[in-house]
């Protein structure tokens, strides 16, 4: 599904990704993990078409990130750490803005925007405006954005970020839902999120991949019963 070779970012003097190079299988769920600073939200701009890599190639099925950008860009629902939503709007017609915006069909947008407030769990607060909600609904709005027009790819910057662990583990179940007809890509600081949603572990540090695989083969590899500890020795040499 997405094919990502020696990819490198500079800002300036900075390398912030240095020659990454790594493949995502369809319907797969990839934990991109790594201290701050690692450069996990620069890979994720440059995939979705918000920065221009310093080299590097990305290809996303058939489609080539420098020749193709829109076309990659319809494919991939975004979802920053930040969300980026109108708090002054209802949350039912913000999501009808969104759809007009990503193109829903006229005749599919209600039954659409209905399956993603079932999806996203938001069915109890469409009636409220989006500065109402906690930030955990608020998370799912984002997320039912992201979803919008149903692209292929999700990708989730650190989607439970400043969420209590009730929140936590109503995003999670939301992820693992999305995740049986989606591709998705997502970042967290939360080792124990990593190990119980991801099906596969890409650790970064200081712009490098240090780890790829599967949290079985990391534990086998690395002789390490506790992820904490194999992720400490990864990011930190110890």
């Amino acid at each position: 599904m997405i094919e990502i070779k020696d990819l490198t970012k500079y800002y300036g003097d900075l390398c912030a990704v240095d020659h990454v190079s790594f493949d995502i299988r369809k319907g797969e769920i990839l934990g991109l993990l790594g201290p701050n600073g690692a450069g996990k939200t620069t890979i994720y701009r440059i995939l979705t078409g918000y920065l221009r890599p310093t080299s590097g190639d990305i290809r996303v099925k058939d489609f080539d990130i420098h020749v193709h950008r829109t076309e990659i860009k319809r494919l991939i629902g975004y979802l920053p750490e930040a969300a980026p939503i109108y708090h002054e709007m209802l949350v039912y017609d913000y999501l009808d803005f969104v759809a007009d915006i990503r193109g829903v069909e006229s005749a599919r947008k209600l039954d659409h925007i209905r399956h993603l407030a079932d999806l996203c769990s938001l069915r109890q607060v469409m009636h409220m405006t989006i500065s109402e909600l906690s930030k955990g609904y608020r998370q799912r709005v984002g997320i039912a954005h992201a979803l919008m027009g149903d692209p292929e790819i999700l990708v989730l910057d650190e989607p439970t970020s400043g969420l209590d662990p009730n929140q936590i583990v109503e995003t999670r179940e939301i992820i693992r839902r999305i995740g049986k007809e989606k591709t998705i890509i997502f970042s967290t600081h939360i080792l124990s999120e990593a190990e119980a949603t991801c099906d596969r572990m890409l650790i970064i540090d200081q712009g490098r991949i240090v780890a790829d695989d599967t949290l079985d083969n990391l534990r086998k590899e690395l002789k390490q019963q506790s992820f904490e500890a194999i992720f400490r020795q990864l990011t930190q040499g110890n």
